[in-house]
């Protein structure tokens, strides 16, 4: 009986209390805020909110924020890849600051990002004037945009990649040499399906990010209805900016980013689900 007692003692004691203090977190920080989105763009009648949605600015404006997340979020995972292999396979001076650096994005206000790369990346920065030799405008365009959402998107595919390939052994590439399989075919048919989850949750977590971003390309993006570049945080902003304050069409416009976002949601928990089965296997 002692024994079994000593088993059931934890550090925190009373379940009950902190259950309720977990509960009434949740509620406060995230249940409640979410249930008020629904609250508000339930106010408008389904013509109403059908109208709003496919408006030819709103249905711009996701395009514009989902298409350039998604590219965004394909080359965070190549380059992604490339960093997280070079901070976990090889040892170098300042190994600890580049890692160090990858969380900066975190870190860094999304505002502060957003004039930097915005000057950065304009005419008379340093590497805008060199792509403007190029012919390529990347201030106040889709490519900037793309660039702002590189950016703030890269620490979540390097950090879901480094815990997998610590754990990968070398022994698979060393039994795959000794097969006289390339350098290539090792890549393509033994490390990359190891890695493919974590990729792919990476991949989705930079692309919800992108999707909702605001700060760092408010400013590089240049919010052109013409030219296609304004996103649709900037479409709610003005919404909630405006003379009229419209609450309703805001939370609209923010429960389809939320039912986004839920989606690329369950589609990390699958993957992760999937994984966690093949890896007991």
């Amino acid at each position: 009986m002692s024994r079994k007692r000593k088993k059931g003692k934890r550090v925190i004691p009373g379940f009950g209390l902190t259950m309720g203090i977990t509960v009434t977190l949740l509620s406060l920080l995230i249940l409640i805020p979410l249930a008020s989105v629904l609250a508000y763009s339930f106010r408008m009648s389904g013509t109403e909110f059908l109208e709003l949605i496919t408006r030819p600015n709103v249905v711009q404006a996701f395009m514009t924020s989902i298409g350039c997340a998604f590219v965004a979020a394909v080359v965070n995972c190549v380059f992604g890849l490339i960093l997280a292999w070079v901070l976990v396979r090889y040892e170098f001076p300042g190994k600890r600051l580049m890692d160090g650096m990858i969380e900066l994005p975190f870190a860094l206000p999304t505002a502060v990002a957003g004039i930097t790369l915005s000057r950065m990346y304009s005419d008379q920065g340093i590497l805008g004037r060199l792509l403007s030799h190029m012919g390529i405008q990347a201030s106040y365009s889709k490519v900037g945009l793309t660039i702002a959402l590189v950016f703030i998107g890269i620490p979540f595919v390097v950090r879901a990649l480094q815990p997998v390939l610590e754990k990968l052994p070398h022994t698979y590439e060393e039994a795959s040499e000794m097969l006289g399989a390339s350098r290539s075919y090792t890549f393509r048919r033994v490390i990359l399906p190891e890695l493919t989850p974590a990729l792919l949750t990476g991949f989705g977590l930079a692309l919800a990010r992108g999707i909702g971003e605001y700060g760092s390309v408010i400013y590089i993006s240049g919010n052109s209805e013409k030219e296609g570049t304004q996103v649709v945080s900037y479409i709610i902003m003005q919404k909630l900016n405006s003379g009229s304050v419209d609450y309703e069409g805001a939370a609209a416009i923010a429960l389809v980013l939320l039912l986004i976002s839920f989606l690329l949601l369950l589609f990390i928990n699958i993957v992760q689900i999937t994984a966690g089965r093949r890896t007991k296997q």
